[in-house]
């Protein structure tokens, strides 16, 4: 059995206090956004008992599925760092970008600099690095399971939060599932944005959901896993050979009495092999009694998820 752990959005503070000049930008609004409320709602006391909590569960390797920073200032990218390096090491460790973290064009650099480590396959780990290719997608191979790194983080325009994957990265991605599963191997797809389409508000949703959907529906995946929303969800794509469960989870910082559902992270109990895969999905996080009071960390939902018959 593998155990795959998933933490989303940490969007991790405090938040250092910017130069005006780093404020002439979308980072005014985001700044703004965080003095009237976020600050409050994403608190790093309750990352650090997650992550915590987390460390005292066995599990194989760690998802992270984007948003470490806030309105994406410099001093944001060390601190990130330091946490991803507390989550464990970067060959135990996966990161793929969310819209916080691309929030203007000026933090891209900055991917390279502190998380790289963290956001390269296999392959890539071991190319010369002067050799420069597209990062996404990017494949780690652990034991039965195979991790695909997407990024649908790109700058956008003050008071969009949306995503795009672009034609070339949906196409490398359906050559590598086709591969992976010629190979026999659990395939995980981590994303930051869901997968709606057509319902999900413009200025929140990915942009080209569809096509990766209809990519999805002809390469098929085993898992895949995205934040963005800061909420649970569970949602099946259709798959070649069955369905593909599409999971979402909180923020890991969303405090208990918070608007967003409280913080939480998933453990998945990957068992079986080719054409009998099976799931068991562990759910652990903050409860919250009728007042909105924290209640601790405890399992808050247990699935199985059956990939060879239909929900």
């Amino acid at each position: 059995m593998f155990v795959l752990a998933h933490l989303s959005d940490p969007h991790i503070g405090p938040l250092p206090r910017p130069r005006l000049a780093e404020l002439a930008s979308k980072r005014m609004v985001g700044y703004v956004n965080w003095l009237r409320g976020r600050s409050r709602a994403h608190r790093l006391e309750t990352l650090d008992a997650l992550t915590r909590d987390l460390a005292a569960q066995a599990h194989d390797h760690t998802a992270v599925t984007g948003d470490l920073v806030n309105i994406a200032l410099p001093a944001e990218f060390a601190t990130a760092q330091a946490w991803l390096d507390r989550l464990g090491a970067p060959a135990d460790v996966t990161f793929v970008p969310g819209n916080h973290d691309a929030y203007v064009r000026a933090a891209l650099p900055y991917w390279d600099k502190h998380w790289e480590a963290f956001m390269q396959g296999d392959a890539e780990a071991a190319r010369d690095p002067s050799a420069r290719v597209a990062r996404f997608p990017f494949v780690r191979r652990r034991g039965p399971v195979a991790l695909v790194g997407l990024s649908s983080a790109v700058p956008t325009a003050p008071l969009s939060a949306s995503g795009r994957l672009g034609h070339d990265q949906i196409e490398r991605a359906a050559a590598l599932l086709r591969q992976l599963r010629d190979e026999g191997l659990f395939r995980v797809v981590l994303i930051h944005h869901p997968l709606r389409h057509r319902w999900a508000s413009p200025h929140k949703r990915l942009i080209d959901a569809g096509p990766f959907r209809r990519a999805l529906a002809q390469a098929g995946a085993d898992l895949v896993l995205h934040g963005h929303d800061h909420r649970n969800a569970l949602v099946w794509l259709e798959g070649p050979g069955h369905p593909i469960p599409v999971v979402g989870i909180p923020s890991a910082s969303a405090v208990p009495n918070g608007h967003d559902e409280p913080a939480g992270y998933n453990l998945y109990r990957i068992d079986g092999g080719p054409g009998r895969w099976a799931c068991e999905v562990v759910s652990r996080g903050f409860r919250r009694d009728g007042t909105g009071a924290a209640m601790g960390i405890a399992e808050t939902r247990r699935q199985t998820i059956a990939l060879t018959d239909r929900p």
